[in-house]
């Protein structure tokens, strides 16, 4: 006699910039990541949350784009990603645009990796002048990328936080939640996806040699 059919597992993905820790850019990201399990699992499936914080692979990150080779444990972060079902990207405003380690990470992926992937854009600064970063500089990055993003970017200012991380603005808290349904929506839209073999199609080593841009990255 057969069982209960099991809930399909999905792969979602959190990737952070934060430079501090704790920093607000953690905070908001496991915020979006919780109301997305939440939704996720209310149509069905069983998330599977990863969360990637990138100072964790700083040097790693640097390291890949003056050689082209990426040490194991930033491979398998890349990796994840690439196999994700949906992502969340969250990274801290300077200077009117995403961080620098941001784009580091992001200069690393393959461009076709997150082609049609659901991705929720989110983004922390000081002030709510900068909230206009996610329009204007988050969402046309991922476009290059072919990302899927949803309607809503979710921004969150210094003063939306109150004390010990708690959301201070009831506003953001919707903003959290609709944001989070709507990547649950498309995640739970599409088939889940399969983890790409690196080795299935190999380049030559010749190649390697000869493209600078065979590694991933024109390295100028």
């Amino acid at each position: 006699m057969n069982g209960p059919a099991r809930p399909t597992v999905c792969s979602i993905v959190l990737v952070t910039a934060g430079l501090s820790q704790p920093s607000s850019t953690r905070l908001l990201g496991d915020r979006l990541a919780a109301a997305t399990d939440r939704h996720l699992r209310d149509d069905g499936l069983e998330p599977r949350v990863t969360t990637v914080e990138l100072r964790d692979h700083a040097r790693d990150l640097v390291n890949h784009l003056l050689t082209g080779f990426a040490s194991p444990e930033l491979q398998a972060v890349i990796d994840e990603v690439h196999a994700a079902d949906g992502l969340i990207a969250v990274s801290p405003i300077f200077s009117a645009s995403y961080s620098g380690l941001f784009k580091l990470f992001f200069d690393v992926l393959e461009r076709g990796g997150l082609a049609g992937v659901p991705t929720l854009l989110a983004a922390t600064g000081g002030t709510a002048r900068h909230s206009l970063a996610i329009e204007h500089a988050l969402r046309p990055l991922f476009a290059y990328f072919n990302a899927a993003t949803v309607p809503t970017g979710v921004f969150a200012a210094s003063e939306d936080w109150g004390a010990s991380g708690m959301t201070a603005e009831a506003g953001l808290s919707e903003r959290i939640d609709r944001a989070a349904r709507e990547l649950a929506s498309a995640v739970a839209a599409r088939e889940p996806r399969r983890r790409p073999d690196r080795f299935a199609d190999p380049v030559p080593f010749e190649e390697l040699l000869r493209s600078p841009d065979a590694f991933g990255t024109d390295r100028g």
